[in-house]
């Protein structure tokens, strides 16, 4: 098993990571935290947790330098930065197709809150490697006019309570035209923090990767 803290490179940024790939790993799942997060978000991980035990490698990526980061939270500048968010992950996708132990792995995008619209342009912009996006609590609707342009299958899971966000889950989803499946999760806020139902997101994101990364 591969277990590592790395840096990927986009440009002039160099982007902190950690790589975990068990053996015989089916595909790579490529995390995009949302915004006022980091790789070291408790829900990611737990997400990722359950994803190598169903055997797949995660890559948990902060998509802004440390510098950005303390920018952002005086500012609020990039969080909402959708072309330089998707233009990092497209740069990890890259990263994961340089390294020998994951160059065959199908890859697969999930999204958090704002990081959900990075990942549907990145999976435009990769759209060889990329397999299948799924969308936590996300804002698809940021993608814009990249929405009709996703090839890779698509789930946007939603809590019930956070309706303003279900609301745009299904605009966007009006806009989709790759295969695409909405599920609400019953009397889950935004952040799913409601018993079990972070567990049965991660459950529901299992399936579509092996489904669809095989």
């Amino acid at each position: 098993m591969v277990s590592a803290s790395v840096t990927v490179p986009s440009g002039a940024a160099a982007l902190r990571g950690d790589l975990e790939i068990p053996v015989g790993a089916r595909g790579v799942v490529l995390f995009a935290h949302g915004s006022g997060s980091s790789r070291l978000s408790p829900r990611n991980r737990a997400v990722a947790g359950v994803l190598r035990r169903a055997g797949f490698g995660t890559l948990l990526l902060d998509l802004l330098t440390a510098a950005e980061e303390d920018e952002d939270e005086a500012t609020g500048r990039h969080r909402f930065d959708i072309g330089l968010l998707a233009g990092r992950l497209a740069h990890a996708v890259d990263w994961l197709e340089d390294r020998t132990d994951t160059v065959d792995l199908p890859v697969g995008l999930f999204g958090a809150s704002t990081g959900a619209g990075a990942a549907l342009v990145a999976a435009t912009e990769r759209p060889r490697r990329v397999s299948a996006v799924v969308s936590r609590g996300g804002r698809p609707d940021l993608a814009g006019d990249a929405l009709p342009l996703v090839a890779c299958p698509v789930l946007l899971v939603v809590g019930g309570a956070d309706t303003q966000v279900l609301d745009l889950n299904r605009e966007a989803a009006r806009r989709l035209s790759a295969p695409h499946r909405l599920d609400v999760v019953p009397g889950a806020t935004h952040l799913f923090g409601e018993p079990g139902a972070l567990e049965g997101v991660a459950e529901l994101a299992a399936g579509w990767f092996t489904e669809h990364l095989g």
